[in-house]
């Protein structure tokens, strides 16, 4: 008998285990790719939001609206920036030109 309350000692250990990295593994970020061609389509995405709202919107909330992460919006507004379609409101919201 002591060697079966051995073995579910060490079944719960595993499992245990086994659950820890199942959560470290789901905490792992996707990745932003930076490239030309995905922060154009980044870009586009910010100006739809920016376009559907009508009205200034801060960074969290184009991210939300747009259904991107919050870099991946940056990365769309410095584009959109650049090429002067964006103008910074007060209360840092930003706005279609």
């Amino acid at each position: 008998m002591a060697e079966k309350k051995a073995t579910k000692a060490t079944e719960t250990k595993a499992t245990a285990a086994k659950k820890t990295t199942t959560t470290k593994k789901a905490a792992v970020k996707a990745a932003v790719v930076v490239n030309a061609e995905n922060i154009g389509f980044k870009a586009g995405d910010v100006y739809q939001a920016l376009a559907a709202a009508e009205k200034a919107l801060s960074v969290s909330e184009i991210a939300k609206a747009a259904k991107i992460s919050e870099e991946e919006a940056l990365l769309g507004l410095g584009w959109l920036f650049k090429e002067g379609k964006l103008l910074s409101a007060e209360d840092n919201k930003i706005v279609l030109a």
